[in-house]
């Protein structure tokens, strides 16, 4: 009814109607939609949801899949993707995967049966071997948080936080460099890893392989990583935590032998949580931006319902320094 009377497209009015605020702009000039919108007002029109997906076999509805929700970094995204998918009239749900191929292929199974209309995964494996058979039944998807092949993404440049953090420690006088890497087919922990180890390389540094030890992106995993990192060597003068979580679990691990940070061994971690700053010792971390990851992840994936190839996004990382890498004081000034 209202495109007939407007002159305009039923989709049109569709998705001016479904968006909120400023939103609209992308489906018409602010003439059209001002119209569109005092006239649905004038005239009591609201749309039927149930109608409208029959009319263009769309649900409106996005799914999102990540290892898990519980995980700070990921809610954070899965927040960004829920605010822009609203401003949009579109509806999201999420659920976790556990990082686990079979439960990626059942969840998405239950996605597509909710009908979707895209989906965007937060848990993808740099093998990419799950995504190409996602990609192989026709299915729209966009990745956020990890890259993955040549699907379209929205990620942190983590390979450059890497060698910010790299650099960092070179500028405090570190030289013998550990990693506690994360898990090794996320694109995460290899590109904050390579980072890192380019960065000290142009320092004429090296980082042998047994100072760099995968292991959980979580506490857990941090105090797994610093027992298995001591069982093969001495104490390094810095460690990499690639995630905060991690930094967490290998302080307590460090802590429980008595080894003080940064005192004995300079910390640094990545995202920039709220328990970095807020630790017994303030803690060196790249901020990443978790919430704007979030809502380009979902513009990303508007465009490729909308028949695009989009590029991939990749967000500016920030090395936030705390005292967790105070340069140590020298010898000869101590009294």
């Amino acid at each position: 009814m209202i495109a007939t009377e407007l002159g305009v497209s039923p989709s049109t009015v569709s998705r001016v109607l479904n968006s909120r605020g400023d939103a609209a702009s992308r489906w018409g000039s602010p003439d059209t939609v001002a119209r569109i919108r005092s006239y649905a007002e004038e005239t009591g029109y609201s749309p039927n949801p149930q109608a409208s997906s029959l009319r263009t076999r769309r649900s409106g509805l996005i799914g999102v899949l990540v290892p898990r929700l519980q995980d700070y970094v990921l809610a954070t995204i899965y927040e960004g993707i829920e605010e822009a998918a609203t401003e949009v009239g579109l509806s999201t749900f999420v659920t976790n995967s556990r990082d686990l191929v079979e439960l990626q292929r059942e969840r998405t199974q239950m996605m597509i049966d909710r009908r979707v209309d895209g989906l965007i995964y937060g848990d993808a494996h740099l093998d990419h071997v799950f995504l190409d058979e996602v990609h192989a039944r026709g299915l729209k998807f966009t990745l956020t948080s990890r890259r993955s092949g040549s699907y379209p993404s929205v990620t942190t440049d983590d390979f450059k936080g890497g060698r910010l953090v790299g650099q960092h420690l070179v500028d405090t006088g570190r030289r013998d460099v550990a990693v506690l890497a994360g898990l090794p087919f996320a694109s995460t922990a290899r590109d904050r890893t390579r980072g890192l180890v380019e960065a000290l390389a142009d320092n004429g540094l090296h980082v042998p392989l047994e100072r760099i030890v995968y292991s959980g992106f979580d506490p857990a995993g941090g105090r797994a990583a610093i027992d298995q990192l001591l069982a093969s060597g001495p104490l390094p003068e810095a460690i990499f935590a690639t995630n905060d979580f991690a930094a967490l679990g290998a302080f307590g691990a460090l802590r429980d032998r008595g080894i003080r940070v940064p005192d004995d061994v300079a910390m640094v971690g990545y995202n920039d949580t709220p328990l970095a700053e807020g630790g017994a010792v303030p803690l060196t971390t790249v901020r990443s931006p978790m919430h704007e990851m979030g809502r380009r992840s979902l513009g990303l994936l508007l465009d490729v319902l909308a028949g695009r190839e989009p590029e991939p996004v990749l967000l500016e990382p920030e090395l936030i320094i705390r005292s967790s890498t105070e340069a140590p004081v020298p010898t000869k000034f101590l009294t």
